[in-house]
């Protein structure tokens, strides 16, 4: 996102929050990392998602709301605040300004003052004593988009294991979406019992925060969170594409990992999924059925501008003895025109293991050689590399 300022806000009001948060999701410059109702969080949201931009409308509580901005503008001196009120007087703008706000506007807000501030905003630099510039370190976040060639390919296991094994580094907050809306599985995989699903996040999209976000996440004890889809089938007409946005634009500031587990329709969701992933991992298996779709989703993939250069092809269960007269990795990549990127083993004893038992392979059998491939796989999804030794063993290979 070139030249797009995320911007956080906080107001604890409705009835100015919402004209506020649509003005910003309205400007094609502006991403709207977040937005918080509550003061005594929103100190949390700016250090999770780390903006361009800090929000924050005095008129709730002034007292409170000018604590706040000295108290940013003390730990995060390179953060830009902009004040919002009603109260247009000068007093209150001195106040504003002294705190530690560097640009004040009066409610209601009108668009054009909106993106001059915004835009003096972004040239304006905090320069330390030594003459240099700085800003807040970003929190870099990687969206990865599953999405598999057939029924039946391991498209939801990789997904959840994936997820599992990156939520285990310390370093990482990760978290899953199941965006299979009529028949998803990534509860079940994980033995999980949702009170909240993606269609309670559509039914509240406008009062929807990252604080009721995250409440709203089932948390599994590996450490992943997982937003489920919908229970009802009738609930699924209720998932938007606009609401899909917002979900992973909020999930994105707060969460170093967020894995985006796909149907195999691609329905609009899904393309939208697709278009905000950063990555897109294609898995197949090495038989005809699998391919031949592998070579039909990347025609019509490869169609929309910037996405090709993000899919990277799996191919799982390597060495399966399901498949008579398994096609080579050299065929298959001669059929799909595109270098594999990875390979997964057949080991269907951990993995039927696992399933049936509710827990990842983290927890089902850590040693296991499909494990061990799927953590090879996290290092190399996120552009680590994999020692030498790994690479020889055969089922590891990336290009």
């Amino acid at each position: 996102m070139k030249d797009v300022q995320r911007v956080v806000l906080v107001d604890p009001s409705d009835a100015t929050r919402e004209p506020l948060r649509n003005m910003l999701l309205g400007v094609e410059s502006v991403w709207l990392e977040a937005e918080c109702s509550r003061y005594e969080f929103f100190f949390d949201v700016v250090h999770q998602s780390s903006p361009d931009v800090a929000v924050i409308a005095l008129d709730a509580d002034q007292n409170r709301a000018l604590q706040l901005i000295a108290q940013l503008a003390n730990d995060c001196p390179d953060l830009p605040i902009l004040a919002v009120s009603g109260l247009g007087d000068g007093q209150s703008i001195l106040q504003a300004l002294r705190n530690g706000a560097r640009e004040f506007l009066t409610q209601p807000v009108v668009l054009e003052e909106l993106l001059l501030a915004l835009q003096r905003l972004q040239q304006k630099q905090v320069r330390r004593p030594d003459g240099s510039t700085s800003s807040i370190a970003k929190v870099n976040s990687l969206a990865i988009a599953v999405l598999g060639s057939r029924g039946g390919v391991g498209c939801t296991s990789i997904a959840v294991n994936l997820g599992c094994t990156l939520a285990a580094d310390e370093a990482n907050r990760a978290a899953l979406i199941d965006l299979d809306l009529a028949l998803g599985d990534a509860d079940v995989a994980l033995d999980l019992m949702p009170t909240y699903t993606l269609a309670d996040m559509a039914i509240n999209i406008e009062r929807l925060d990252m604080t009721f976000l995250r409440r709203s996440l089932c948390q599994h004890q590996s450490g992943l969170s997982v937003l489920p889809h919908p229970i009802q089938l009738g609930d699924i007409s209720l998932v938007h594409e606009d609401h899909l946005q917002r979900v992973i634009g909020l999930l994105r500031a707060s969460y170093t990992h967020l894995i985006l587990d796909l149907s195999k329709r691609f329905t609009p969701t899904d393309l939208t999924a697709l278009r905000m992933a950063d990555v897109i991992l294609v898995i197949a298996q090495l038989e005809l059925t699998s391919l031949r779709n592998v070579v039909r989703m990347l025609l019509a993939l490869t169609a929309e501008e910037g996405i090709d250069k993000k899919i990277k092809v799996i191919v799982n269960r390597v060495g399966s003895e399901s498949f008579d007269g398994e096609i080579s990795l050299k065929k298959a990549e001669e059929t799909i025109g595109k270098p594999v990127f990875f390979q997964l083993p057949d080991d269907p004893k951990s993995m039927m293991g696992s399933r049936n038992s509710g827990v990842p392979l983290l927890q089902h059998a850590p040693r296991s050689k499909l494990q061990q491939a799927i953590g090879q796989l996290a290092q190399a999804v996120c552009g680590k590399e994999i020692p030498v030794e790994s690479k020889k063993k055969g089922f590891f290979s990336f290009k």
